[in-house]
């Protein structure tokens, strides 16, 4: 096989080891998850009671497991973000680690979309001649039928996939790398592309 010219990292995530989360350990996972919600700054704006969250499937990098989340609240907000934990000694989760953020920008409110995308860089990733990748976790809701499994897609090449589970992904994936920046990709299970958004939002004013 030839050399390539994207040298770049690719599937180093772990897939999906379980289930998504259900009794008690999600009921531990909740109470991580909301205490990092309970630390929002939410710049004056009453974000309400969260409602029931929606786990997504673990993937665990860097010797760390990551199990995301979203929760609509009474207001009409979305809470979104993860809870991550290492492996104790005793093979048991150990060194919880929580993130959450809040968005009024709802799938509801935009029609055009086709996957609604939630992501966090979790760490960098250096390439050739000094450049670096943002490790971004991305996760995520298909708002078209049919879809079998996600993509992350950088200039065209394919560094990460993930089955869905209960219609819902995660990837772990590097972006913003030579000038490049992520598609995420949905096909059926026969191989078929169903739809694809981008990480990267232009804004549509002008300097």
């Amino acid at each position: 096989m030839a050399p390539t010219d994207r040298f770049v990292i690719r599937f180093a995530a772990e897939p999906p080891q379980e289930a998504l989360p259900y009794g008690r350990w999600a009921d531990t996972l909740r109470g991580h998850f909301l205490a990092a919600v309970a630390e929002i700054d939410a710049d004056g704006e009453e974000l309400g009671e969260p409602g029931e969250i929606a786990w997504f499937p673990d993937r665990t990098y860097g010797g760390r497991t990551y199990v995301p989340a979203t929760a609509r609240t009474s207001n009409g907000f979305e809470l979104f973000g993860f809870v991550s934990f290492t492996e104790g000694e005793d093979g048991a989760p150990d060194r919880f680690l929580a993130r959450a953020d809040f968005t009024s920008e709802t799938a509801d409110d935009n029609p055009d979309w086709t996957i609604d995308l939630n992501e966090e860089v979790i760490g960098r990733w250096r390439g050739e001649q000094g450049k670096s990748a943002d490790v971004t976790l991305i996760w995520g809701t298909p708002l078209v039928e049919h879809g079998g499994v996600a993509t992350a897609e950088l200039a065209d090449l394919a560094v990460d996939q993930c089955e869905l589970l209960d219609g819902r992904f995660t990837l772990v994936a590097p972006d913003a790398y030579r000038g490049d920046f992520l598609d995420v990709k949905l096909f059926s299970a026969r191989g078929q592309e169903l739809a694809r958004e981008s990480l990267y939002v232009e804004d549509d004013g002008e300097d």
